[in-house]
């Protein structure tokens, strides 16, 4: 996101903007892709207060957050892009408020990845699990991506 400090993620991550909401999926490769064709839509506070339930030490991804989503509303999956702006809105607007913080740094991308769309990017987010007793490794050569090692064994069940 751009221009984070003009914005103000607090009132973004309080805007349903028509959700939760349903539709039907008719792209045969969408279809294959996700299992199905009933595509949820959770607004943002539903990711925040998925987000807000991983204690201390403990690990979740966007995928398991959206998996959870989609099972407790019936849906086949949750749309996906949506799900990665609305974490990092949730993200946002905790790093905003200075109080009542969702542990954000928590929330990793696929394969355990830091997400660099967090405040203060990935060394931040580093910096953060690393306190919380997580090893974060680097990968690539050029395209340096940071990973918590062994992820899975720290991952919440919802």
């Amino acid at each position: 996101m751009a221009n984070e400090d003009k914005k103000d993620f607090n009132a973004m991550l309080r805007d349903s903007k028509d959700m939760p909401r349903f539709q039907r999926v008719t792209d045969e490769k969408t279809i294959e892709k996700y299992g199905g064709d009933n595509m949820y839509f959770a607004p943002p506070l539903f990711y925040d207060a998925l987000m807000r339930r991983v204690p201390f030490g403990k690990l979740t991804t966007v995928g398991a957050l959206r998996a959870h989503l989609a099972r407790e509303s019936g849906a086949d999956f949750t749309e996906p892009i949506t799900a990665g702006i609305f974490v990092s809105i949730a993200a946002w607007a905790s790093f905003q408020r200075k109080e009542d913080e969702t542990p954000y740094w928590r929330t990793l991308k696929a394969q355990g990845e830091l997400n660099p769309k967090y405040p203060g990017g990935v060394l931040a987010q580093k910096e953060k699990l690393e306190a919380e007793g997580h090893t974060v490794v680097a990968r690539g050569r050029k395209n340096i991506r940071y990973y918590v090692q062994n992820f899975e064994a720290a991952l919440v069940e919802f």
